[in-house]
């Protein structure tokens, strides 16, 4: 015979219930850990729209780990480590695309991983024009492009 716990589980009902009330609870004023990927040559535009997110009382909050590092150097494997633990720890990933960023490693890396572990990612550009050319990952993922006053929609 086997031994059981006392407790009992609810019906399915009361556990949907529950459910909704905290992703309610959570989306209320929470803001959302979003890791931001992007071509390191691109700092400056990306600072400006973290910026441009801060003032608009966004509900984004932005992690990024800038990396110069080559992505075959010595070190390749503990930046990986690092970043997968950023991703991780984030609710969905932001690719920021120009028409540099095709040719990043690192952002290709970065998608990948994102999708890996679950996590929704959308690639998004300033202004009105997007990049004729973007990483591999997004096309082969089929990831959403969006102008940067249009991401507000997507999320």
């Amino acid at each position: 015979m086997g031994g059981g716990g006392g407790g009992s589980l609810g019906s399915l009902g009361d556990i949907r219930d529950l459910e909704k009330k905290a992703k309610e609870e959570l989306q209320k004023g929470e803001r959302r850990n979003t890791f931001l990927s992007f071509d390191s040559n691109d700092i400056d535009e990306v600072n400006l729209l973290r910026a441009h997110a801060k003032n608009e009382k966004s509900d984004i909050e932005f992690i990024d780990r800038s990396v110069r590092e080559p992505f075959d150097s010595e070190r390749a494997e503990y930046i990986k480590q690092k970043i997968t633990e950023r991703i991780r720890q984030s609710s969905q990933t932001i690719v920021y695309v120009s028409e540099k960023t095709y040719k990043s490693d690192w952002v290709d890396w970065e998608i990948k991983k994102s999708i890996e572990l679950g996590k929704r990612v959308i690639a998004v550009y300033k202004g009105d024009k997007r990049p004729n050319k973007l990483p591999q990952a997004i096309i082969d993922n089929k990831i959403a492009v969006v102008s940067w006053a249009n991401l507000p929609k997507k999320l």
